[in-house]
């Protein structure tokens, strides 16, 4: 994905902004918003925006493992299993 051809001023978002959000959808590509020629915002339809928190959920669930591995707090499967069926069986 290029990005160079989806900068536009801030200006083009005001005079723009109906075909933006009609277009946004179709291209799901996000849109770099300058302002005095530096980058401020980006817009990005839903269903993407959507897509990337759930990758950035699963990245953070990816991190705390890795953290409690580093950490020694781990069960091996077979503590784990026997746990829950002792669990279970003093229900």
């Amino acid at each position: 994905m290029k990005l160079t051809s989806q900068i536009k001023p801030i200006s083009y978002l005001k005079t723009h902004a109906a075909e933006i959000v009609r277009t946004m959808g179709d291209k799901q590509e996000p849109l770099i918003i300058t302002q005095n020629g530096e980058a401020r915002a980006v817009l990005q339809d839903i269903e993407s925006y959507e897509q990337t928190q759930e990758t950035m959920a699963l990245l953070k669930i990816l991190a705390l493992g890795a953290r409690q591995i580093d950490e020694g707090r781990v069960v091996s499967a077979t503590n784990a299993i026997q746990g829950v069926r002792e669990r279970r069986r003093a229900r």
